[in-house]
Formats: C-alpha cells, sequence, structure tokens
C-alpha cells in the first residue's frame, strides 16, 4: 500500500473510484428508465446543485474563460510533460495519473450531473400527452392560437427604431423572474429538479454567433450561459431553455417545451411574448414545409409590430447564416445528440413541434 501511494497521488486513486461507479452508472442507466428516473431526480441534483452555487458566485463564465484560456493550458501542459519527462519514474508516472485524472473527471462530471437525464422518461408521458405524427391543419390550428395570444401582448410591448422588441429590464432581473417562474413550475411537476441559479452572459457573444448557438450548458462547471448577442425577444426563452439543463431536462426537444411552459409562468408580458413568439417560429417553420399557402394566410394575420421584428431578425441573422464555424458547430453538436440517444441529432430541437401541438391542441 505504501508503494501505490508513493506511486499513485490521493486525487487520482479518488477519480479510479469515481470513474468505475460513473461507468457502472451509465451502463445502468442505458437499460432502465427507471433507475434514470431515480438518479436524475434524486442524485443529479445534489451534483448540479453544488456546481451552479459554486460557481455561481463568479460574475464571469468559467466555462468561457476555460475554454478561451485552453491554448494556454495545452501549451502548459505540453512544457511540463517534456519537463518531467527528463525527471525520475515516480514523477513521470504520478503526473500522468494527475492529467489522467482531470480528463476522467469531465466524464465523471457528465454522468454524475446529467447523462442520466437522456435516459429519463419522456416528456409526453410525464404531461400525459400523446405525440405523434402531425397534419398541416393542426399546424395550423396552433399558429393561428400563437398568434391570438400574441396580439394583445404586443399592446404592453415597447419596439425600438430597428424594429425589434425591448426587453424592459436587466439580464440580472430577467434572471430573478425566470427564477421564480421555475419555482412556481416545480410546483407542479415534480420531474424539474428545484433551483436557484445564476445564468452567466457569454463574454464572446458576437464572435459565437457565427456558431449558431444561442446558448449552452456547462455540465462540467454547472453553469448555463446565453449568447446576449442575439435580439431581445430571444433572451427569455433561451435562457429558460439552459436553465431546464440545469435543472435536468437533457433532451433538446423537451427543454425548448419545458422553457415555453415556464415562461407561460410568468406574469410578466415580455417573457410570455418571447414564449409565444419563439414558439410561433418553430411551428410557423413547420407549417411552411407543410404548406407554404396555409403559412401565408396565418403570418399576414400577425401583428404589423412581429413581422417587422421576424424580418429585422432575418436581416440580423444574415451575416452570420452561412459560415465554416456554423458548419462545424452543426455536425459537432449532432454527432454529440446522436451520442446520447437523440437520434435525430440537431433537428431534435425542432421536435418541440409535437409537443406543443399535442399540449395546446389537448
Amino acid at each position: 500500500m505504501e508503494k501505490v501511494k508513493k506511486y499513485v497521488p490521493i486525487s487520482a486513486l479518488v477519480m479510479v473510484v469515481l470513474l468505475i461507479i460513473s461507468v457502472t452508472v451509465n451502463i445502468i442507466s442505458i437499460y432502465s428508465t427507471v433507475f434514470s428516473d431515480f438518479f436524475n431526480l434524486k442524485v443529479a441534483p445534489f451534483f448540479r446543485f453544488i456546481l451552479a452555487k459554486v460557481t455561481g458566485i463568479l460574475p464571469f463564465s468559467l466555462a468561457e474563460i476555460l475554454i478561451i484560456l485552453l491554448p494556454i493550458i495545452v501549451g502548459l501542459l505540453l512544457f511540463l510533460t517534456v519537463r518531467i519527462s527528463r525527471q525520475d519514474g515516480i514523477k513521470k508516472i504520478r503526473f500522468v495519473l494527475t492529467l489522467i485524472s482531470v480528463i476522467a473527471y469531465i466524464y465523471v462530471s457528465f454522468v454524475f450531473t446529467f447523462s442520466t437525464a437522456y435516459r429519463v422518461t419522456r416528456l409526453e408521458d410525464n404531461l400525459g400527452l400523446e405525440r405523434g405524427n402531425i397534419s398541416k391543419e393542426q399546424l395550423k390550428s396552433v399558429s393561428e392560437l400563437l398568434v391570438n395570444e400574441l396580439t394583445p401582448l404586443t399592446e404592453q410591448i415597447t419596439y425600438g427604431e430597428d424594429k425589434f422588441s425591448e426587453m424592459p429590464y436587466s439580464f440580472k432581473e430577467l434572471n430573478e423572474l425566470l427564477n421564480d417562474a421555475y419555482a412556481r413550475l416545480t410546483e407542479k411537476y415534480d420531474f424539474v429538479s428545484k433551483l436557484r441559479s445564476n445564468v452567466k452572459k457569454v463574454m464572446l457573444s458576437e464572435p459565437m454567433t457565427y456558431t449558431h448557438i444561442s446558448g449552452v450548458y456547462t455540465f462540467f462547471t454547472g453553469e448555463a450561459n446565453v449568447n446576449v448577442n442575439f435580439p431581445d425577444y430571444t433572451l427569455p426563452f433561451t435562457m429558460a431553455h439552459e436553465m431546464a439543463h440545469q435543472r435536468g431536462i437533457a433532451r433538446e426537444d423537451e427543454a425548448n417545451f419545458v422553457a415555453f411552459l415556464v415562461c407561460l409562468e410568468s406574469s410578466d408580458s415580455y417573457i410570455r411574448y418571447s414564449a409565444y413568439l419563439n414558439m410561433y417560429e418553430y411551428i410557423a417553420n413547420s407549417l411552411y414545409r407543410a404548406d407554404k399557402d396555409m403559412y401565408k394566410e396565418v403570418y399576414m394575420t400577425l401583428p404589423d409590430t412581429i413581422r417587422a421584428e421576424l424580418i429585422a431578425y432575418s436581416e440580423f441573422f444574415d451575416k452570420y447564416r452561412d459560415n465554416v464555424a456554423s458548419d462545424i458547430s452543426d455536425k459537432v453538436n449532432d454527432s454529440y445528440l446522436v451520442s446520447q440517444g437523440q437520434t435525430s441529432g440537431t433537428r431534435s430541437y425542432g421536435l418541440v413541434t409535437e409537443l406543443a401541438v399535442a399540449y395546446l391542441l389537448n
């Protein structure tokens, strides 16, 4: 035992144990929904809570800083590798094991906080919804319903000269309003973990927009990060989506729908406006593919202010629409989602239309 301690750091021994546990948990979760539900609702929330609270103290995104510093970190590791390679065997072994431990932490943190959430009971089953094929008539009905909800809200919304609606409060105030809305939602549904968290602004939001990523949950730091370069009306919905991941809702279509439900729990007009307009865009895109004439018919019933905002968004996004960064980002995200059982990959975001139709026409 003394010889083992001499060569192997205590941190490495601990990580080996955690790694074995993590692999076991992951394998069981693949084959057992019951186990996944238990782990995601009873065990993982503790670790998500700890990470969110520790990193939430920081006024910046720790994950973003780590990514920015990645070239320096890699360079430093290469330097240390060369330097330690010239020293005695014990130091070499301890260095390699420490490095492996750091890498293993990524996997361990993923399993203990997030991986089982991909294999829990489907959201439609938790909500008692029947999800299936959608007709173009159903898409039109839901689109009209959303327009009817949006129309009176526009009277309470301020629009700028750039045609975009203006969020009437700060990012921090929005964060608190959504925390309040989540608190109300968790009283209704026990499959959403209780948590109050500080969402992080991405400092490099403008460059990030080229990747078409509006937000990201980094499980290894427990942070919900939001790209604030996008227009205001997208922020409440995007923030609620990333907060859903932070609370154990992993599948993208389900995170989108939980974001919709959370925003509707708020009494704030702008948050509800964001929910209805973002959901309208998902439904309208599906309707456009199904029947362009029906799409145009509903689109023309939108208030002028909303049509102007949607046109302004399209013009805003033209700058970022086609580029190599977005292609790479999409392929990486698609591969990751498929690896976690979301066979539709990045298209799974749009599958929220199935949930919305089942819910709103129920």
